[in-house]
């Protein structure tokens, strides 16, 4: 060995269950690194759709009758554009809250490769329908509001498809950091698709789509030829996805030196008896913390997408539009924070709760000091950003994994999309309505809508005092007997 190559040395150093791993880990990063990139050019061509064209230099050969519209989209270029773009918005988001329910029963019974590659595949071709419609000169509310309504029902296939695989192949022990590592694919997909939509927005806004469209299509592509659902699939050593059933409370992490990505085969893994029945709906609603998380998500979403629709918008009214992406840099930083204190403490609810509290004074601050000069701006964003997606982060990834391979299943391992599903799924509703809410609001005031999105953290936080008191408790020693499905 010593006459190897250090290059050699290291990739021979790794078993083949840690590079199945890795690139497990690596395909679903990118998967949904794609969808997010392929839902972000609505929000970058809205500036184009309406704009104001007094301020543009027409061409010489046009006939202008109206100096301040001839620039715009029909029909978006009359005055009630705020409320056709909310229209936009919650078609999509409607329609992907909706369809999130019934998209995690459908990706416990079919598989994973071909669901997942599927979906990305009619994303790709929904998204450059919405852009084609530049070149088709379509003018029709009700064609965009149709292309917007079906893109969120197909982007359904992502969430639940790519949690599930993820927790397939990695257990508990470390958990919640790798997952939130992971789960910057989000900001990178928003960060990705601003770049690529605003490549193309001022010279032709159609391009801001059809471009996405063929990068999630390719990635679904990649995902028929290569994604592997299960370990035993390829013959690899299965996770241990919790811990014995005396152990307090259930999404307390082990505190063994579980390697990030290989599994200790000499420690004692559960033997996985693999149903052949998938877990129902309401099966799935009686797993301990799948309510409480659910509507928590549904506030703390809320937030987080009244900020993604919004920000851009407040920020623009102190010249400093730009700035927005960095409230994605700190849901980065917040996300794998909360899964790495999470692992260390074992407390997911209680690691959730801990920061919707901070974060709903430094909302307040937000609103009062963050128009105050650039570096002020720039550091409130970054909490902020931090604060409001670190929950939403934690929840949606390591907390649906866990509770989707909860012992309470007995070796069940067909629950986990279902689970994603429905938590995400509640949670959606929550990102449906909190740009609608801002909107009606903002009239009154920004004050108002950040008030609102306080009360919204606040009633986030609350929805989990049972779970933190419950993990509080185990810390302190006491246990729960265990009644049917095991408490929390």
């Amino acid at each position: 060995m010593r006459h190897l190559a250090p290059g050699i040395k290291l990739i021979t150093s790794f078993s083949r269950d840690s590079w199945y791993r890795f690139s497990i880990l690596i395909l679903t990063f990118v998967f949904y690194t794609s969808y997010h990139l392929s839902r972000k050019p609505i929000s970058i061509v809205k500036s184009q759709l309406h704009r104001n064209c007094s301020n543009v230099i027409h061409p010489a050969d046009l006939n202008i009758t109206d100096n301040v519209t001839w620039c715009d989209w029909a029909p978006f270029d009359q005055n009630n554009y705020q409320n056709l773009f909310g229209v936009l918005d919650n078609c999509f988001l409607v329609a992907y809250a909706i369809g999130m329910f019934f998209s995690g029963m459908f990706g416990e019974r079919l598989p994973l490769r071909y669901y997942l590659s599927s979906g990305m595949l009619l994303s790709g071709l929904f998204t450059a329908l919405f852009g084609l419609g530049f070149y088709w000169r379509i003018h029709s509310l009700w064609y965009y509001c149709l292309i917007q309504a079906l893109n969120g029902v197909v982007q359904t296939t992502g969430w639940p498809a790519v949690v599930a695989c993820v927790g397939n192949w990695f257990g508990k022990g470390k958990r919640g950091f790798i997952m939130g590592v992971w789960n910057s694919h989000t900001s990178v997909g928003n960060i990705l698709g601003s770049l690529i939509a605003g490549a193309y927005v001022s010279s032709a806004w159609g391009m801001s789509f059809i471009v996405p469209g063929i990068i999630i299509a390719c990635t679904g592509v990649i995902c028929f030829f290569f994604l592997v659902e299960k370990p035993e699939d390829v013959n690899c050593t299965p996770p241990q996805h919790h811990e014995s059933v005396e152990q307090e409370p259930l999404l307390r992490n082990s505190s063994s030196n579980e390697e990030i990505f290989s599994s200790d085969t000499s420690t004692a893994v559960e033997t996985v008896e693999d149903h052949t029945e998938a877990i129902s709906f309401s099966g799935a609603l009686k797993i301990p913390g799948v309510v409480e998380f659910s509507l928590c998500l549904l506030f703390a979403k809320l937030v987080s997408y009244t900020f993604l629709y919004w920000l851009p918008l407040y920020i623009a009214n102190i010249e400093a539009g730009d700035l927005s992406t960095l409230f994605d840099v700190g849901g980065i930083v917040g996300g794998i924070m909360a899964g790495l204190i999470s692992d260390y403490t074992g407390g997911r609810a209680t690691t959730c709760c801990a920061m919707l509290i901070i974060a709903a004074p430094m909302l307040f601050l937000y609103n009062k000091i963050g128009q105050n000069g650039l570096p002020t701006t720039i550091g409130m964003l970054l909490w902020c950003g931090a604060l409001v997606n670190g929950p939403y982060a934690l929840i949606t990834t390591a907390v649906s994994a866990d509770l989707g391979t909860h012992e309470c299943l007995r070796g069940n391992s067909r629950a986990l999309s279902t689970v994603t599903a429905i938590i995400d799924g509640t949670g959606s509703i929550g990102a449906a309505i909190g740009p609608l809410l801002a909107g009606l609001i903002s009239p009154t005031g920004w004050n108002n809508v950040f008030y609102m999105l306080i009360a919204a953290d606040v009633l986030a936080c609350l929805l989990l005092s049972r779970l933190v008191y419950k993990e509080v408790r185990g810390w302190c020693g006491y246990t729960t007997r265990q009644r049917g499905f095991k408490e929390i």
